[in-house]
């Protein structure tokens, strides 16, 4: 029964983050801000309510560290989900063609990871009411660096640039969104409820679970969301999704502070967890360098860099699962 809940909400998860895709693409048209920003706010927005949700069930259940260990493991999951871009894109190589425009927001994603850790390793005891200033400066940053990326995008649609007669409406492609949206925030309970069921059959530690299992089933809209946009040839979009999310990862860890009213959220983590940010840290790192580098080596089907990712990755998944399982 656990097993059919999982397969379940993840189908339909399927299906509303294919939806997001689709209409994400009509308002990046219609509002004329361009698929690169509409990826970053909209889609890594929308796409990151399962991590959000997790985070504030963890919080009001008093597990912080299950809630902490959800956003930075999502962080490595998103980067090797750009090994699985290239390996959707062979021929077209799409990272090639995108990444060059998406610098700015993958050098922002690296600096507020590099923030969080900073703080969380320093440890800074100054308090605005409830609220730690390291999590404001992480709000702060996350709006500045919004600002930055709409101001410096380059894909916005020119306002003489006609648009086709019968193309959908704004409010046609705001209607869909929010009801993908909508979806998407109804069956992540029952997605993370079951994987968490699962995690107790098989074993397995909380602190494994929290930065695997339940990042990766809350990151599934991310994937098929890319993968869609992919699809329909919103390269910008899908791009603009994988670092957002990572973005708006940081701002969540920041935001949860605001309804963590036990201290300052940042200092109740477990070092432990310090290692999955690392890792996404890294991941991060390589997946700009290999890309403004533009290594043109493959292996089979696989670039160098997205090779690397992957094995980042799964090395990293045996350190977490030795340090936490």
């Amino acid at each position: 029964m656990v097993w059919l809940e999982f397969l379940i909400s993840s189908a339909v998860i399927v299906l509303a983050a294919t939806q997001l895709a689709k209409y994400g693409d009509i308002i990046a048209i219609r509002t004329r801000l361009g698929g690169m920003f509409v990826g970053l706010l909209l889609m890594a927005g929308a796409t990151s309510l399962p991590e959000v949700l997790t985070t504030f069930n963890s919080i009001s259940q008093g597990v912080p560290n299950l809630a902490a260990g959800n956003l930075l493991g999502s962080n490595m999951f998103n980067m090797v989900m750009l090994a699985i871009v290239d390996m959707a894109g062979r021929q077209q190589r799409i990272l090639r063609k995108a990444m060059l425009k998406h610098s700015l927001t993958g050098s922002l994603t690296v600096f507020m990871i590099g923030l969080a850790i900073f703080f969380i390793l320093a440890d800074i005891d100054l308090q605005i009411g409830w609220v730690g200033v390291d999590s404001i400066v992480l709000i702060l940053v996350y709006v500045l660096g919004v600002y930055l990326i709409q101001k410096n995008d380059t894909t916005i649609v020119s306002v003489e640039e006609e648009i086709p007669e019968k193309y959908p409406s704004l409010l046609r492609g705001i209607i869909g969104f929010g009801i993908a949206a909508g979806v998407l925030v109804a069956i992540t309970p029952m997605l993370v409820r079951s994987s968490s069921d699962i995690a107790e059959i098989t074993g397995l530690g909380t602190s494994f679970i929290g930065t695997t299992l339940v990042a990766i089933v809350t990151s599934l809209p991310e994937l098929v969301t890319t993968l869609a946009a992919i699809k329909i040839g919103a390269d910008d979009m899908a791009i603009g999704n994988l670092f957002g999310s990572n973005m708006f990862n940081m701002f969540a860890l920041g935001l949860t502070d605001v309804f963590y009213l036990q201290g300052r959220f940042l200092t109740v983590i477990e070092p432990a967890f310090l290692l999955t940010a690392i890792i996404g840290l890294l991941m991060t790192v390589m997946a700009l360098i290999g890309n403004l580098a533009r290594i043109e080596r493959r292996l089979w089907f696989l670039e160098i860099d997205a090779l690397a990712l992957i094995m980042v990755y799964i090395g990293g998944l045996y350190l977490l699962f030795l340090r936490g399982g």
